[in-house]
């Protein structure tokens, strides 16, 4: 059950009234406007009947609409088309283009087609001097196999799962460099779902930055966050480190934020589930007080004995408290812990029942009235307190299986 940490100075003066208070039984056991409306009614409708009639929809301009989402809706490229398409660039049938690689490899393709299919290479066609009825374009850095996937792509927008897998940063590259947006969304989409690990992230991570891909950095981030200690032994880390500390501090620094944020969350979680056990500690209080349970509870009830059960899981928390507090010699706020718990959850419930006068948990009304009598700073954290375990109420109480008597 959970504790407060407020001091009462003036508990100690209620004793003797608490006693006279306290009548609980304790069995021994072991342990005009609607005529305005209608003439404004009226008017609008003499008004209305005045206005003519709109004009007919255009249906001609709605029927080619249609017939156009029509259109849209079933264009369907065959498995035939795409194996046209694929054959023309294996055989390089006609090319007028030759694309050299880095090993001096070339690789023939059509003019029209790598101009249709991507503005920066029709850029360096249009710049570059035909010879012989050729145009010589050379694609650096990159190995021959990855380029031949890549311009294999552009023509039937096919590929090998085994090439792509294995050349995917490389094509990530390669689609962002020459601007085509519909490899790079596969590059991406693959990455995302399928072929990211701890051991590419941080290479993947710096194509995503350079490469503008804002939901891949974003993935990445979190992957490395979520499994920081293995991420940061792989080689990637380490060359990154080395290459690029100032996305080493980044990284750094949203591990950090993202534990800070974790635990800010966790104290939050553990300070609900206190305010919860609050909330039910004053529910089982008011339990015992009014109806009795069990083996304690008013003079003036029968008691059903300690083999029945209770719904009330803080109920039997509050009853040892109870047997403590009326046999307690002590039972000053400074000189027993227990009696200390007891008399701040009188306090709390005072501060929270609506009905001092009928209520009949011990002391209630006494302390309304030695509200008063509080400090400014003492009262503004019990009000605190009592916002807090309201507001678990609310928040928890559709959830729970019984009612609260608090209103």
């Amino acid at each position: 059950m959970a504790s407060l940490d407020l001091d009462t100075p003036w508990l100690a003066s209620s004793i003797e009234s608490f006693d006279g208070s306290l009548d609980i039984h304790i069995e021994e056991v072991s342990s005009s406007a609607s005529l305005d409306s209608l003439d404004k009614s009226k008017s609008i409708i003499h008004c209305s009947q005045t206005i003519p009639k709109p004009p007919p929809l255009p249906a001609k301009i709605c029927q080619r609409t249609k017939n156009q989402r029509c259109l849209t809706k079933s264009c369907f490229v065959p498995k035939e088309t795409k194996d046209l398409w694929d054959r023309l660039f294996r055989e390089g049938y006609a090319a007028d283009v030759h694309i050299i690689t880095e090993n001096g490899s070339v690789i023939p393709a059509h003019y029209s087609v790598l101009c249709v299919a991507s503005a920066v290479l029709e850029n360096f066609l249009q710049q570059s001097k035909a010879k012989n009825g050729i145009r010589y374009i050379k694609i650096p850095g990159l190995p021959y196999d990855a380029i031949y996937v890549f311009i294999r792509f552009l023509y039937s927008s096919c590929y090998d799962e085994g090439e792509m897998k294995k050349f995917v940063l490389h094509l990530l590259v390669l689609s962002h460099s020459y601007s085509v947006p519909s490899l790079k969304k596969v590059c991406v989409d693959l990455l995302e779902q399928r072929w990211l690990t701890t051991e590419n992230v941080i290479d993947v991570l710096q194509l995503a930055k350079n490469c503008d891909a804002p939901r891949l950095s974003l993935i990445c981030v979190r992957m490395i966050v979520k499994d920081f200690k293995t991420i940061s032994l792989t080689e990637g880390w380490k060359v990154m480190k080395r290459a690029n500390p100032s996305l080493e501090q980044e990284l750094l620094e949203s591990v950090v934020e993202a534990d800070s944020r974790k635990e800010e969350r966790l104290k939050k979680i553990e300070e609900k589930k206190v305010y919860l056990q609050l909330y039910e500690a004053m529910e089982a209080l008011l339990h015992i007080c009014k109806e009795g349970c069990r083996t304690i509870g008013p003079c003036d009830k029968v008691l059903k004995g300690s083999q029945v059960s209770c719904p009330f899981p803080a109920c039997k928390g509050i009853e040892t408290l109870v047997r403590h507090f009326s046999i307690c010699k002590t039972r000053v706020p400074g000189g027993c812990m227990q009696c200390k718990r007891m008399w701040q959850l009188l306090e709390l419930h005072s501060r929270m029942c609506c009905e001092p006068d009928l209520c009949k948990v011990p002391l209630c009304r006494h302390f309304k009235e030695k509200m008063q009598q509080q400090s400014k700073k003492d009262e503004a954290k019990w009000k605190l307190l009592v916002s807090k375990v309201m507001a678990t109420k609310n928040a928890f109480g559709p959830f729970m299986s019984r009612r609260s008597s608090f209103s």
